[in-house]
């Protein structure tokens, strides 16, 4: 938490719903959740709860394929075979369009 804090984040009187631990506003305007290490939605009477299961959606598909670049990243290091290299760039190409596509539909967010 004092990591968040140094890092100009700011501690709210809101708490996570899944663990109750305090939530914090981050830079960049989102909710985050320290405990769960998840970034938390508000929903307001007038938004729409499926619009906002979107976001989360994009949010987590966009973070599932940083991660799994990452891991193709250090097994590229690692690689000396040609053949092998070769697949694994293949993989990285798809996971690299595929966060591309995402971070488009992300910037339409209603």
């Amino acid at each position: 938490m004092a990591d968040l804090l140094r890092g100009g984040a700011t501690l709210t009187d809101l708490a996570c719903p899944a663990c109750s631990s305090p939530l914090f506003r981050l830079k960049n305007g989102n909710l985050w959740c320290d405990q769960c290490q998840k970034k938390v939605v508000v929903v307001k009477q007038d938004e729409q709860i499926e619009e906002t299961q979107r976001l989360t959606t994009l949010d987590t598909i966009e973070s599932t394929l940083v991660t799994k670049i990452g891991e193709i990243n250090k097994k590229i290091r690692e690689e000396n075979d040609i053949d092998e290299l070769q697949r694994l760039n293949t993989v990285m190409a798809t996971l690299l369009e595929n966060l591309e596509r995402v971070r488009k539909v992300g910037k339409y967010r209603s």
